[in-house]
């Protein structure tokens, strides 16, 4: 099969011939039909994130959001059938560990992340291997296309999560998201969907402008003013619910003071060589507001369901974050315009 393989940190990915992937009894093999191309992807082309083991050993296939048609079943497995359409989690869960026995699959004790883990290639690829199946291959409702499905791999759903379960968004809370990639822009739809006053927070305003066609009710450049200050008056006094979407120290840091007193906090960005995962906070202030920080990874497959319900029925669109359609060959140059950190929505390859 061809795939975009991953040979040295930082240099163009190479498009070749590779080994199909072989089934095993607990897997499924799918033909990928779409799949996003990410930052956190561009993250691994650079070979980040040795910090907390998620620098992929060379040549490696990248590639994490994906959306594939089954064409191979293990004998054990039993909720997955040949022919069907299904999403497949960048968090892939065991299903037997504590984490996956209490509704914690996406931090499973045993967890493998597609397209980082060493035993766990990605899907820049015709086809991918999906073990334990009836853990992490999640069908998808016939109305849902895979353009549209692909972006909900990762940016979608891990800002679905981080939303809604982990910051628990209210109906007519104030939301302020910093960073307007496919997370934040996916996190501003999502939290207008929750019925939160969302504010949108970036430097170019192209990205705040697209803010306001997903629902943003205000946004804010911050290369023209204090973010914070302007964020804190347009919430007369804070946010209840502050995300940083980017994972830089400032964004973090200015994301954290935009809260109002007994605010929430949602870190979904993963940071750079720059930080190496270490921010400095303030934590004496967060201790005297009674402020909350949360970490969020992912979505849990077996929460899949609501996240495709809102879908399905309209209440949310991931495709309004697709930017553009690409073809396998063209990953490598995508990738390289990343690193800009302009580039606006969610490109889908679906052409392999």
């Amino acid at each position: 099969m061809r795939a975009a393989v991953l040979e040295e940190y930082g240099e163009p990915l190479a498009v070749k011939e590779v080994d199909d992937p072989e089934l095993e009894p607990h897997g499924v093999v799918a033909e990928i039909d779409s799949v996003g191309v990410c930052r956190t992807d561009w993250h691994a082309w650079q070979g980040h994130w040795d910090w907390i083991g998620l620098k992929p050993e060379t040549p490696h296939i990248l590639g994490h959001e994906p959306v594939g048609t089954v064409v191979e079943v293990g004998e054990d497995v039993e909720t997955v059938e040949v022919g069907q359409q299904i999403a497949i989690p960048f968090n892939l869960g065991c299903g037997h560990c504590r984490m996956c026995r209490t509704g914690h699959e996406n931090i499973c004790e045993n967890q493998r992340i597609l397209g980082f883990s060493e035993d766990t290639p990605g899907t820049f690829a015709e086809k991918v291997h999906v073990p334990d199946a009836d853990v992490n291959a999640v069908p998808l409702p016939d109305v849902i296309d895979p353009d549209t499905a692909a972006g909900i791999g990762c940016r979608f759903m891990t800002s679905y999560h981080g939303l809604a379960h982990r910051a628990d968004v209210g109906r007519g809370e104030d939301v302020v998201i910093y960073g307007l990639g496919g997370v934040g822009l996916s996190g501003v739809q999502i939290a207008d969907a929750l019925g939160a006053n969302v504010v949108g927070v970036d430097l170019m305003d192209e990205k705040l402008d697209k803010a306001e066609e997903l629902g943003a009710v205000a946004t804010v450049n911050a290369a023209d003013t204090d973010p914070v200050a302007e964020v804190r008056d347009i919430t007369d006094g804070g946010a209840a619910v502050s995300v940083d979407a980017l994972g830089i120290a400032e964004t973090t840091k200015n994301a954290v003071a935009s809260l109002a007193k007994n605010g929430r906090h949602v870190q979904l960005g993963l940071t750079t060589d720059e930080e190496s995962g270490e921010i400095s906070l303030p934590v004496d202030v967060m201790v005297a507001q009674e402020l909350d920080f949360c970490g969020s990874l992912g979505l849990q497959p077996s929460h899949y369901p609501e996240m495709l319900s809102m879908i399905e029925t309209g209440k949310l669109d991931p495709s309004e974050m697709v930017a553009e359609t690409i073809s396998l060959d063209e990953i490598p140059e995508t990738l390289d315009a990343m690193s800009d950190f302009d580039t606006l929505g969610i490109p889908v390859c679906n052409e392999f």
